[in-house]
């Protein structure tokens, strides 16, 4: 089985897209199997070997993350000539995704793609809802001829079926369980930026508008005064609202910026909660991570994170956009230590059936079937 896969974005870029595909890339490696990665060259360096191809691009003036790229088709086209796949894989509708759409049809090479981001709930922070009609469209076209669309959860894929796109199927997202694991001696948060509160509420993810940071805001902002003695809030991440929401946070609240590797493990591990009030998740990659390091989640009910957690169980829903659901989940599972605890170890429970390992043979599973053209047993 050979691959050829198609994006705007990859690493170094900063994303959950661009994180999912490393991964990807790295088991095909572990498992010696051959592919070739066509991308963006992001600007400064970054890493190339015979796998990656990369190509002049500029930033996606919506989602800066992923990049408007400008292929060279001759040397795309000589690449898989040379190359020969059984398969091409787009996992984005830009630039670099129509340049594998054009050739997976010229030569005839079967066409899988992935749907990761919901671009049109974007459109909604930004005043353009008007073009959402034109974006679903435009989805209908560019996926059509895919023998699959997968997508990371149930809920996103009732929505692009209801959109009217076909053939979906599920591609999950898995864990790295040693990575982010409960670490109950780190003091990185302590020794790094000197906080000490018994109880930290971490928000991992992009600051921006579509991550519904106005609600973590609002609640930091009106949680009752008698927990400030007690609480301390951790921002991680970097995005268009950075120095806004540093400018308006309350004074128990750090920005720390991007973290990543073995820092980002041990923030996850030392915080009581995660935070993530975003409503536009299509999966919510940050979650599962929290989860596997024994952090419980409180999560908006609304797209892929809604799947991960189990009310009461491994974490806590709330009504999505509503700050005082998430002040009051926040209050509830503080004033109760035991059903915390249990929380933690169910969520590192959950989190160790999620391989990365086994949700990668699935996707290898779906493009065999697609090369022996098998058809789908079910749209539903």
């Amino acid at each position: 089985m050979k691959a050829a896969i198609f994006t705007d974005t990859y690493v170094p870029q900063i994303n959950g897209v661009a994180k999912t595909l490393k991964k990807w890339t790295d088991f095909l490696e572990k498992k010696q199997m051959p592919y070739r990665l066509f991308a963006p060259n992001p600007l400064g360096s970054c890493d190339y070997n015979e796998n990656i191809q990369r190509f002049k691009s500029l930033p996606f003036w919506l989602y800066p993350e992923c990049r408007l790229a400008f292929p060279c088709l001759s040397h795309i086209r000589k690449e898989l000539d040379t190359f020969k796949p059984d398969i091409i894989h787009i996992a984005t509708p830009f630039n670099m995704g129509w340049a594998g759409h054009y050739y997976a049809r010229k030569l005839k090479i079967p066409l899988v793609g992935s749907y990761h981001t919901h671009f049109h709930k974007y459109l909604d922070f930004y005043k353009m809802s008007f073009l959402t009609p034109l974006i679903w469209n435009y989805m209908r076209r560019f996926h059509q001829p895919f023998k699959r669309t997968f997508v990371p959860s149930i809920e996103t894929k009732k929505e692009l079926l209801n959109k009217g796109l076909s053939n979906i199927s599920i591609w999950s997202r898995g864990v790295d369980s040693y990575q982010f694991r409960p670490e109950a001696q780190s003091t990185y948060l302590r020794d790094t930026f000197g906080i000490t509160k018994p109880f930290i509420l971490t928000y991992v993810g992009r600051l921006a508008p579509e991550k519904g940071l106005d609600v973590l805001m609002k609640a930091a902002a009106t949680m009752p005064r008698e927990w400030h003695p007690y609480i301390h809030w951790v921002v991680v991440g970097e995005g268009p609202l950075y120095q806004p929401l540093q400018h308006s946070a309350p004074s128990n609240m750090t920005f720390t910026g991007y973290k990543n590797g073995q820092e980002l493990s041990r923030i996850y591990a030392e915080s009581s909660l995660l935070v993530f009030p975003s409503a536009t998740e299509t999966f919510g990659n940050v979650v599962l991570e929290a989860l596997a390091s024994g952090t419980p989640a409180i999560v908006a009910d609304s797209g892929g994170v809604k799947e991960i957690v189990q009310h009461g169980q491994t974490g806590w829903i709330c009504r999505p956009g509503d700050p005082a659901s998430f002040v009051a989940a926040v209050e509830h599972l503080l004033r109760d230590p035991l059903l915390l605890q249990t929380m933690s170890g169910n969520a590192r429970d959950y989190a160790l059936t999620r391989s990365w390992e086994a949700v990668f043979n699935e996707l290898l599973r779906e493009y065999q079937a697609v090369v022996e053209d098998v058809p789908m047993l079910s749209h539903a």
